[in-house]
């Protein structure tokens, strides 16, 4: 990755007269404002169609792209739609943030409006489109299986037939839910068709998408479902463990994420076929990937199934460079980042010193003086990625304000901050004036926002994200100035 610098903001914070950020209008205008700034990268979090909590860290397919962020304003503007439809829904009152309830209840019933109009029109290209991604049919029956069952995790689905995909049952319930099949194929279909209108548009402009690959997928998701044998399930294909990570600097009880964990051996006895599956799914979203939870496919922490936190959890060895070189040599096109936060052992910096991709350096990290710390801007390589802080992170400001005294002091003198500059952009300074190839900022953390503009807070069940920005925040003026920055440091 040459010098160079970008900006994270997923499609989920985008402003929008319908309730969340979508693929339409405003993310265009987000490009230009990328253009306008300076900017070479777009980071995104990922875009899979979310399950309880909100998290797009827990999806229902690592194939699929969200619905909730097929842009109605495009589809009215096709025909698909009337404007009335969207004006009678109640999308939530607050601009800035989602009410993902009422995303819930009124967006699928204006889609089902769409795909009654649009499917028997674009049925031939839909048909194609079915073809060509061999994903599809596992997700679509899936979900309509999950919608007749009352939206169950498919652990908890009444049909045992179904539930273990026995032929008869699958073809009984292809036939009886027919149509809707036909409707969430027909929203993948949307989806791809804005999403690489708009990619193409990104790269027009000469800008970058970096995206998240959550190192798991979810236990109640089309992925586990269709291809259980590629997971460490009991007969009952219930788990014996699940992922997690033991405490940290995020929480003391550390985070019991609870998706199921891989059968590795399962997966090289095919060439870990499933994996490059995913990869390619992930390549036709993104240009670079960040492999989520790097450290675990050296070594991942396993809790017993049943267990309410994370402490109780052991670590067992994963695939490490067997797996990792597979990948950066089978998909030449692609770049990765590694994201190798945590706790790291001896091993799991020689394997990424031998897979040779760029880590991750957070300044909100740096500066805690009760030992030496490695995301020190001075002690960097080039061959890494800088941030500011991650979506995991409080916003910068929120730092300020909540972090120990003696690491905001040494930030301030580090970095020499001072209130005539804003301390937000003296850290964003620190960043982009760092010898790291590349370097990324929140938008938050560009508007200078406080705890009010947290994406996440990792351990806590609900109230994450939910963060949008206002029209207008991604001003002239901001593009303007972060453009002197960028010139500054020579990432243009």
């Amino acid at each position: 990755m040459d010098r160079s610098s970008g900006i994270l903001l997923p499609i989920s914070a985008l402003p929008s007269p319908h309730g969340i950020g979508t693929l339409g209008r405003e993310a265009y205008a987000f490009a230009d404002f990328l253009h306008a700034a300076g900017q070479k990268y777009w980071q995104l979090l990922p875009l899979g169609p979310t399950s309880y909590g909100d998290s797009p860290y827990q999806s229902f397919s690592t194939f699929a792209g969200n619905p909730y962020f097929i842009d109605l304003d495009l589809l009215a503007e096709d025909g698909l739609l009337d404007p009335s439809d969207l004006e009678a829904a109640d999308w939530g009152t607050q601009p800035r943030y989602v009410d993902y309830g009422k995303i819930y209840d009124a967006r699928f019933t204006i889609l089902r409006k769409a795909f009654q109009k649009g499917h028997p029109r674009d049925r031939e290209a839909v048909d194609a489109f079915r073809r060509e991604n061999k994903w599809l049919e596992n997700y679509a029956l899936y979900m309509a299986v999950k919608s007749h069952f009352g939206m169950k995790s498919w652990l908890e689905w009444p049909d045992e037939d179904i539930r273990l995909r026995k032929p008869e049952a699958l073809s009984r319930y292809r036939r009886e839910l027919a149509a809707d099949v036909d409707f969430y194929a027909y929203l993948q279909y949307l989806f791809f068709q804005q999403w690489n209108a708009l990619r193409d548009y990104i790269h027009s402009l000469d800008i970058q998408i970096i995206g998240d690959m959550p190192i798991y997928v979810a236990m109640d998701s089309a992925d586990v479902w269709a291809e259980p044998e590629f997971f460490q399930l009991g007969e009952d294909l219930v788990p014996t463990e699940v992922s997690g990570v033991p405490p940290d600097y995020f929480t003391a009880d550390g985070q019991l994420w609870g998706n199921p964990l891989y059968d590795y051996d399962r997966m090289k006895k095919d060439g870990y076929g499933w994996w490059i599956r995913r990869v390619e799914g992930a390549g036709r979203l993104f240009d670079v990937i960040r492999i989520d939870h790097f450290r675990g496919m050296e070594s991942y922490w396993a809790v017993p199934y049943g267990e309410t936190t994370a402490k109780n959890g052991r670590w067992r060895k994963g695939p490490g460079m067997d797996l990792v070189g597979t990948l950066t040599s089978w998909f030449h096109d692609l770049q990765f980042i590694a994201e190798d936060l945590g706790f790291l052992t001896p091993a799991v910096h020689e394997l990424l010193e031998q897979s040779e991709l760029p880590g991750m350096k957070v300044l909100e990290f740096a500066f805690d003086t009760r030992e030496p710390s490695n995301y020190l801007p001075h002690t960097y390589g080039r061959h890494c990625v800088c941030y500011v802080g991650t979506h995991d992170n409080e916003t910068v400001m929120q730092w300020r304000e909540q972090a120990d005294r003696s690491s905001v002091t040494m930030a301030r003198k580090y970095l020499g901050l001072n209130e005539a500059e804003g301390f937000h952009w003296g850290m964003i300074r620190g960043g982009m004036s760092s010898v790291a190839d590349t370097f990324v900022v929140q938008m938050q953390d560009c508007l200078g926002l406080g705890a009010e503009g947290r994406m996440n807070t990792p351990g806590t069940p609900s109230g994450n994200w939910q963060w949008r920005l206002l029209p207008g925040e991604a001003s002239p003026a901001l593009a303007k100035k972060l453009f002197l920055y960028t010139r500054m440091y020579g990432r243009i």
